[in-house]
């Protein structure tokens, strides 16, 4: 999954929450424009202990699969509920 698609799930879940930009960055002590930026998929480097924060706190998760495998049940659920 590239950035950009990480940053518009983040962005999603984040809406779903009720959560400002500016709240999220706060609670993780990160800036506002930082935030922005994951969500945009602009944002120049981010190191993957940040991203977990991010995500975690938002009640994500990262996945990890072989590139090129087809998707698995599960996954294919989850599209389907969005």
């Amino acid at each position: 999954m590239m950035i950009f698609n990480i940053g518009q799930e983040i962005h999603e879940a984040r809406k779903k929450r009720k959560v400002s930009q500016a709240q999220l960055a706060k609670a993780l002590g990160m800036s506002r424009t930082t935030i922005g930026q994951i969500e945009n998929g602009t944002v120049q480097e981010i190191g993957v202990r940040k991203l977990i924060r991010v995500l975690e706190y938002l009640g994500l998760e990262l996945r990890i699969r072989q590139a090129g495998s087809p998707p698995t049940l599960d996954e294919l659920r989850e599209e389907e509920k969005r």
